[in-house]
C-alpha cells in the first residue's frame, strides 16, 4: 500500500507550522480591536471565518503526516474536513435579518472562503477515485486559506481603524 502523501511530508510540516503562526497572529489581531469587532455585527463571523480555514488548513496538513495512511482514508478524511468546515463557515455567513445594516460584503466573504476550502473536498474526492491530482488540490486549497485568512485578519486589524 503506497501512502497518500509519500513524497507531501515537507509541505504538510511547513502548513502546519504556518497555520498554527498565521491562527496566533489572527487571536493577536482579534485582541487588539476586540471591541471595535464587537460593535460592527458582521466582524465577529469575519474573524471566524479566518480561524475556520486556519483550522482546516491545520487539519489537513496534519491528517497528511499521519504514518501510512492511504488514499482511501485521506479521500475521506479531506472531505470529512470539508463538510465540517464548510458547515461552520456557513453559519458565520447566515445574514441576520434583525439587522439594519446588513453585510454588503456577504457574497465575497462566502467566495473567498467556500472556493478555498472546496479545493479539499476535490482534493480528497481526487484521492478516493485515484486520479484528478491528488494533493495538488491541497497544495492549491492551503494557498487559497492562506490568502482568505490574510485578508479577513487585514480587514479587522487595519481597514476596521479607517
Amino acid at each position: 500500500m503506497e501512502d497518500a502523501t509519500a513524497g507531501w511530508e515537507n509541505f504538510c510540516v511547513a502548513q502546519v507550522g504556518a497555520s498554527a503562526a498565521l491562527t496566533g497572529l489572527l487571536f493577536v489581531a482579534v485582541s487588539i480591536n476586540l471591541s471595535r469587532i464587537l460593535q460592527i455585527p458582521h466582524l465577529p463571523g469575519r474573524a471566524a471565518e479566518s480561524l475556520i480555514v486556519l483550522l482546516a488548513v491545520l487539519g489537513v496538513s496534519s491528517l497528511g503526516l499521519v504514518p501510512h495512511t492511504s488514499r482511501h482514508t485521506l479521500g475521506i478524511e479531506l472531505v470529512a474536513v470539508w463538510s465540517v468546515t464548510s458547515v461552520g463557515i456557513a453559519r458565520s455567513q447566515l445574514p441576520d435579518t434583525r439587522r439594519r445594516d446588513p453585510d454588503a460584503h456577504w457574497p465575497s466573504r462566502l467566495l473567498t472562503t467556500h472556493l478555498p476550502l472546496a479545493a479539499f473536498l476535490g482534493g480528497g474526492i481526487s484521492l478516493l477515485a485515484g486520479a484528478g491530482g491528488g494533493m495538488y488540490w491541497v497544495l492549491g486549497g492551503t494557498l487559497a486559506c492562506f490568502a482568505a485568512s490574510t485578508l479577513n485578519a487585514w480587514v479587522l486589524l487595519v481597514e476596521i481603524q479607517r
